[in-house]
C-alpha cells in the first residue's frame, strides 16, 4: 500500500519545521508500522553465522548513521545496538518520523542516512528516480502481527460496499494502509468511481483509536501494539487485515541511498548483520524478554515517552529469516501499481529495488 493517490514527499527546509514534523510522529504500521518496529532477534546459531560474515569483512567506512525513530517504539536497528550487535557503529537519532514515504524521503535528500516504508512507498519512490536501494525487511504480516481494518462493536458497516461515503483513517496516504485498502474495496466488486467515495484521513497513529471512538472516523486502520491496544481495550470489531488478504509476508524495507552503499559497503554490511542478527534474537527470545528489553531501550534513551505501549508486542513478523527479503514482496505492489494505472511503478525493475548482498542469511532467499 483504480485511483491511486499521489503521495506529498516533501520535507520542510528549516530545521526548526522538521523537528516540529517529527515531534508530531506516530508509531504504527506499520507499521508497527508498527509492531514490525518494535523490536527484534537472533539465535545462538545466527550469532555464529553472521559474526563469521562480519570477520571477513573490512572495517566500516562510517562510525555514525542518523535515522529517525518512532514513538513509543523501538527499531529493530535501536535493538541491535542496545544488544551490542551494531558496534563500533553508533546510531543517530534526528528525530522521529511521521510516516513509512517521509522517512524514505529524508533518506532521499541526504537528511538521514537510513529509513524505512512500505515496499509500494519504495517502488513508487524510486520510480520517481529516488537513488535508494532496500537492503533488509523490518516489518511484515502474520496471523498474530497484522494491519487491521475496525469498526465499532455496533456499527452497521459489515463489508467493503458498505464503506462508500464512508472515512477511513490511516497513518499516511500513498503507503501500507491505503494500498490495502483499495485491494479490500476492488475485491469487494467496487468500481474506481465507487472507490473514489471512500474517504481516507491521514492521522497520527497514536490518535486513530480515539477518533474511532469518538465518531471522527468510521474506520480504523492500525498495525501492531497500537491495534493489539485498541482490541483489549473493547467496543470494537475487525472489518478485515492485510494478512487475510495476502497472507504471511514482509512487508517494509529499510533503504540506503545507491551511492552510500556504493562508497560505505562495509558499513552497510555491519548495520545489516547486526539488524538481521536482532530480529533473529527477538525471534527466539520469550516475548516477555523482548518487551522488557523494548521498556528498558525506552526508558533509556529520554525521549519522555511512557514505555506502555510494548508491552502488547508479539512477533517480529518477518517472513525471511533475518529479514532477507523475498522477490515477491516487491513484485505483489509492482504488479498492483501496474495494475493501478501507474506506467512507470510498473517498469521498475526488481533488480534497482532491493538486494539481500549484506544479509548474513542469504542463502535462505536462494534456496
Amino acid at each position: 500500500m483504480s485511483t491511486f493517490q499521489t503521495v506529498n514527499y516533501q520535507t520542510s527546509s528549516t530545521t526548526v519545521k522538521r523537528n516540529r514534523m517529527r515531534n508530531r510522529a506516530a508509531a504504527a504500521l506499520a507499521t508497527l508500522l508498527s509492531a514490525a518496529v518494535l523490536i527484534a532477534g537472533c539465535g545462538s546459531n545466527g550469532d555464529q553465522a553472521a559474526s563469521a560474515n562480519s570477520n571477513g569483512a573490512g572495517e566500516p567506512e562510517v562510525l555514525e548513521l542518523s535515522y529517525q525513530g518512532t514513538v513509543e517504539g523501538v527499531t529493530f536497528p535501536e535493538l541491535a545496538e542496545d544488544l551490542g550487535y551494531l558496534a563500533p557503529i553508533k546510531l543517530k537519532w534526528i528525530g522521529n518520523t511521521i510516516s513509512g514515504p517521509q522517512d524514505i524521503q529524508t533518506v532521499a535528500t541526504g537528511q538521514a542516512d537510513f529509513g524505512g516504508a512500505f515496499n509500494g512507498a519504495v517502488i513508487k519512490l524510486v520510480s520517481a528516480g529516488a537513488p535508494i536501494r532496500s537492503v533488509i525487511s523490518y516489518y511484515g504480516m502474520d496471523e498474530e502481527n497484522y494491519n487491521g481494518y475496525f469498526v465499532l462493536e455496533d456499527s452497521p458497516i459489515k463489508s467493503a460496499r458498505d464503506l462508500i461515503g464512508k472515512k477511513v483513517g490511516m497513518n499516511t496516504l500513498g503507503a501500507h494502509g491505503e494500498f490495502v485498502l483499495k485491494e479490500y474495496l476492488q475485491r469487494g466488486g467496487l468500481t474506481d468511481e465507487e472507490i473514489k467515495q471512500v474517504t481516507l484521513v491521514a492521522l497520527p497513529p497514536v490518535n486513530i483509536a480515539q477518533s474511532l471512538r469518538a465518531g471522527q472516523i468510521d474506520v480504523a486502520s492500525l498495525g501492531g501494539v497500537l491495534r493489539d491496544k485498541l482490541s483489549a481495550e473493547g467496543g470494537v470489531r475487525k472489518l478485515f487485515s492485510d494478512f487475510e488478504l495476502f497472507g504471511a509476508q514482509s512487508a517494509g524495507t529499510i533503504v540506503f541511498k545507491e551511492k552510500f552503499i556504493k562508497d560505505n559497503p562495509n558499513t552497510v554490511r555491519k548495520f545489516v548483520e547486526a539488524t538481521a542478527k536482532a530480529i533473529e534474537w527477538a525471534r527466539n527470545q520469550p516475548r516477555e524478554t523482548v518487551i522488557q528489553r523494548s521498556e528498558a531501550i525506552i526508558k533509556n534513551r529520554g525521549r519522555q515517552e511512557t514505555g506502555t505501549i510494548v508491552k502488547y508486542w508479539k512477533t517480529t513478523s518477518l517472513a525471511g529469516k533475518g529479514g532477507t527479503i523475498r522477490p515477491e514482496e516487491f513484485e505483489i505492489w509492482r504488479k498492483w501499481l501496474e495494475k493501478s494505472g501507474d506506467k512507470k511503478a510498473g517498469e521498475v525493475k526488481l533488480e534497482d529495488l532491493f538486494t539481500n548482498e549484506f544479509n548474513p542469511y542469504k542463502a535462505e532467499v536462494e534456496k
